[in-house]
């Protein structure tokens, strides 16, 4: 699957297949994000039901900002999610979720930017990915935090297989810092939507993560 994942937030189905629709000629995956006003001060939209319409044509991963997340994996899972990002602020056991979800596909637990590392109560071994916030989470269009980095940073040296994504604020410039701290997947949420043109803007941040990888091998 891409390394390059739009992200959609949004309070009506009507807006989110409009940015589906937009996506599907260029993107796998798409990334959703789930709020229900207790995590953070917004709401998205939670019906899993419409999405069935398009799993079988492009893989969607849920962002989990939501008061325990759990209670969400089934109903996600059976519109045909496959892929689980649950913060761990709201969760009350992190076992549970993670044995759960990677039932139904792929398993990730997500740290807010204000979240250490040693917040995390299983095994690294266990996740399929890491989500480190780059933001605040809960609102789209906010500045990249480099402040962040320093767990992609202890991520990547100390479990250097495991899969590392940064949401927010990703865009040409930040892609680039992430990706050197040890970032592998992006959601690019405002850089892709908020372009005139968002399948070239795809397409160029793909191009960065290809020229990094590219350089990372030549120095290796």
């Amino acid at each position: 699957m891409s390394t390059i994942i739009p992200g959609i937030l949004e309070q009506s189905w009507e807006d989110i297949e409009k940015k589906i629709e937009l996506v599907l000629p260029f993107a796998d995956t798409i990334h959703i994000d789930l709020l229900d006003g207790t995590f953070a001060e917004n709401t998205s939209y939670l019906d899993p039901q419409p999405f069935k319409k398009y799993t079988d044509e492009i893989a969607f991963e849920l962002h989990l900002m939501v008061d325990d997340p759990l209670s969400y994996v089934k109903p996600f899972a059976e519109a045909g999610f496959r892929r689980f990002l649950g913060h761990i602020e709201m969760m009350p056991n992190q076992t549970e979720f993670v044995a759960l979800a990677e039932s139904y596909g792929e398993v990730g637990l997500v740290l807010d930017a204000q979240t250490p590392i040693h917040e995390l109560r299983v095994s690294l071994e266990d996740l399929d990915a890491l989500l480190i916030m780059t933001v605040k989470a809960g609102f789209s269009g906010q500045k990249f935090l480099e402040s962040s980095l320093a767990k992609v940073s202890q991520l990547r040296k100390e479990h250097p297989f495991l899969t590392v994504e940064v949401d927010g604020g990703i865009n040409e410039h930040s892609l680039v810092q992430a990706y050197q701290a040890g970032a592998r997947r992006f959601v690019a949420t405002s850089a892709v939507f908020g372009a005139e043109n968002p399948e070239k803007a795809y397409q160029r941040l793909s191009e960065i993560f290809a020229r990094e990888e590219e350089a990372s091998v030549s120095f290796a």
